[in-house]
């Protein structure tokens, strides 16, 4: 346990944004989830609307740099391959 009062705050502080960190990044897995299982049901207008909540997701994740740049865009880019795919 730290003994400086910036670092018993810190401690705090940390604890807080870890929990709102491990939301951001369950948003992003559950919402692949929700898109794989739309595209495995084959359901188009399904698909397409959690594939939209899904990269509004992926990219706040980015913005608070929770994913890289390179791993958000090859999610986007397979997850939107798959929709495509289906839809044909």
């Amino acid at each position: 346990m730290p003994n400086i009062k910036s670092s018993k705050k810190s401690v705090k502080t940390d604890k807080i944004q870890t929990i709102a960190n491990n939301d951001y990044l369950a948003r992003v897995k559950n919402s692949i989830k929700k898109v794989e299982k739309a595209v495995k049901d084959k359901n188009v207008e399904l698909a397409n609307t959690e594939l939209k909540t899904f990269i509004s997701n992926i990219d706040k994740a980015y913005s608070k740099g929770l994913v890289k740049k390179n791993t958000c865009a090859r999610q986007k880019s397979r997850l939107n391959k798959k929709v495509k795919e289906m839809a044909n």
